[in-house]
């Protein structure tokens, strides 16, 4: 894929291109960006309160734009200038400088001046993106679940403070290690296709696995049992999860729902046989609002 010139209207290119759908749906331009690129995440900010929802989604349209870095750069130094160019927006943002002319840069800006949100999450948030650009799979599981953590976890931990949470919730970790887990796992083919793998190397050497079956998109008993492994680890997690949000307060669960997005990933895994090629693993789940409505009532992950 070919670089965004790093030039400020470019950078300002994804925003414009959203003006259709805020036109169309009375979104605002992070919310349609949020929906358009990160159905999950859109899903649970809408069980937020309503007054706190566009909070939700500035952070998520934020980490929607270091997310793409890896793809929008042809080169690791373009993207290496992109993550820079976004420090400096959150560090002028806690200097409560002007914010530049850019939808998710202003929405983001509010968001700091409005709930002055932990800045070292923005720092940790963007530094794990510069793993994005490491040419080769994570050595061990525990590194890439400290990359999980930090991707996803962090995510969870400014949501959180944004939806009022006074205190630490413990189930922020597992539930953003669990979600990032099986989100890779959903991105395989993706990542395959890409040239990209995130099956640490301890997984592959114990299973057997032939890495040009992976780049071939074939799913041989030794891929099956490497991703087995994963979801595994996953669900470990996710369990782990599911007892700690017991004493989370009410107003924490939208942070936290994306842990029955998880759980409904590795549930669909484990009746294909652990298959990450299986077409059916990367259909949108028609269901998806019911079951975040259900663990809303329930209270339960």
């Amino acid at each position: 894929m070919r670089a965004t010139p790093l030039t400020e209207s470019a950078i300002r290119a994804t925003p414009t291109r959203q003006q259709r759908f805020v036109a169309r749906d009375n979104l605002s331009p992070v919310a349609a960006l949020v929906r358009r690129h990160d159905r999950d995440r859109y899903q649970t900010a809408l069980f937020a309160p309503a007054e706190r929802r566009e909070a939700l989604f500035a952070l998520y349209a934020f980490n929607y734009e270091i997310a793409r870095v890896r793809e929008a750069a042809s080169e690791p130094i373009l993207g290496q200038m992109r993550l820079q160019w976004w420090r400096e927006n959150v560090e002028a943002a806690f200097a409560e400088k002007t914010p530049r002319r850019h939808d998710v840069v202003e929405a983001l800006s509010a968001v700091i001046r409005q709930y002055w949100p932990t800045r070292a999450c923005f720092d940790r948030l963007i530094d794990a993106r510069e793993h994005d650009f490491d040419p080769e799979p994570p050595a061990a599981m525990t590194a890439l679940e400290e990359y999980a953590e930090e991707t996803s976890s962090t995510l969870i931990s400014l949501a959180l403070e944004v939806l009022g949470a006074t205190e630490p919730v413990a189930a922020a970790r597992p539930v953003g290690i669990a979600y990032a887990l099986s989100g890779l796992l959903r991105a395989m083919p993706f990542h395959a296709r890409a040239g990209r793998c995130y099956i640490p190397v301890e997984v592959t050497e114990a299973a057997g696995l032939d890495l040009r079956d992976y780049a071939a998109l074939r799913a041989p008993p030794a891929l099956r049992a490497a991703v087995k492994t994963m979801a595994e680890r996953a669900a470990r997690h996710l369990g782990a999860a599911g007892a700690e949000a017991r004493d989370a307060p009410r107003a924490a669960l939208p942070a936290l729902l994306p842990a029955v997005i998880a759980g409904h990933t590795l549930a669909r895994l484990r009746r294909n046989g652990f298959d990450p090629f299986d077409a059916r693993l990367a259909a949108p789940d028609p269901l998806q609002a019911w079951r975040l409505a259900a663990a809303m009532l329930r209270r339960r992950l």
